[in-house]
């Protein structure tokens, strides 16, 4: 009997001592995106522009990265904050920890080569190497194709600077381990032929990022079978609950939708005679950058549409709002 318990002591040691070095390995060694590339980019109006229109008009870093007011409908940036960072993102909204979005204005990134700021967005590592949340999403981002990460990182040496210091971030456990494996290299795509509208569709997408605020989580990550079906939720600061609507083609989600319905439901914020309505307390807001995307191309849009029109229809239907 003792010879039993013994050897039992001995399995658990061996599976703790196991766990112990995994976990050792882990926090040491990982992440392993490689060094940030030697590169300086080069800079033309051209560029710049792509920067900026990607920057703020589809995968809307200003979104995240500078303060909205959510006094108005879809909570517009505002002015003098392009980029001072800020947001947080926590537990209120199922994130597993606390997260910020960092000042990525030369006053917070001016130190940064291009190549390290390259291998965040890419890669999800920072200046030092540590790992990065993909609420900043670099699983999307480094897919992109590279000439347009590079533009994005040209545009952002334009921004003016903002003195804003902004908190670290901090993971609950296990995240604060886990999180050491979720950064990746990046393996860059290239930006569809315009004549192929559904790839097209589906690079925009992915720039985007469309699928993680439409697709609900669990503790940061993803409930399978539900992706783009909405109902991911954001607490409000006027009060109340907003979900993320079904963006699949299903009956509960856009299957009604024609592309002209789709292509003018983001044009109508661009509107000139459009004016954004006050929100008071407890009256339904949008989590949606709709003053953003006003700007996103007609032609990418219409991608877009058509991207959509083939995922996986899911029925489920959203309740958009409630206190």
């Amino acid at each position: 009997m003792k010879k039993a318990f013994k050897l039992i002591f001995v399995c658990i040691l061996c599976l703790l001592l196991a766990a112990i070095l995994g976990i050792s390995y882990i926090v040491i060694f990982l992440p392993n995106v490689g060094s940030p590339e030697t590169l300086t980019i080069q800079t033309s109006p051209e560029r710049i522009e792509r920067g900026r229109y990607l920057a703020n008009s589809v995968t809307v870093c200003m979104d995240c990265h500078s303060t909205r007011d959510w006094n108005q409908f879809s909570g517009p940036l505002v002015e003098g904050t392009l980029g001072k960072g800020g947001e947080i993102f926590d537990q209120r909204y199922g994130f597993p920890g606390s997260f910020h979005a960092r000042n990525i204005t030369p006053a917070g990134v001016g130190d940064w080569t291009d190549g390290q700021l390259l291998r965040a967005i890419a890669s999800g590592v920072d200046k030092k190497g540590r790992a990065l949340f993909p609420v900043m999403p670099h699983p999307s981002y480094g897919k992109m194709d590279k000439e347009d990460l590079l533009s994005i990182i040209a545009y952002l040496r334009t921004l003016s600077p903002i003195e804003n210091q902004v908190p670290d971030s901090k993971a609950d456990f296990p995240m604060n381990i886990i999180l050491h494996t979720i950064p990746t290299k990046a393996v860059y795509g290239h930006i569809p032929d315009s004549n192929n509208l559904v790839e097209r569709g589906a690079y925009y997408f992915n720039a985007a990022s469309c699928g993680d605020c439409h697709t609900k989580q669990d503790k940061g990550e993803k409930i399978k079978g539900m992706e783009l079906a909405g109902g991911f939720e954001f607490p409000m600061k006027t009060g109340g609950i907003v979900r993320s609507s079904n963006i699949t083609p299903d009956k509960t989600g856009i299957g009604s939708w024609d592309e002209t319905a789709f292509v003018k439901r983001f044009k109508a914020y661009g509107d000139s005679s459009y004016q954004l309505p006050h929100i008071a307390a407890g009256e339904f807001n949008s989590v949606m950058p709709w003053t953003m995307y006003k700007n996103m191309k007609e032609a990418d849009l219409k991608a877009i549409y058509a991207y959509l029109r083939t995922v996986p229809a899911i029925n489920n239907k959203v309740v958009k709002f409630s206190k």
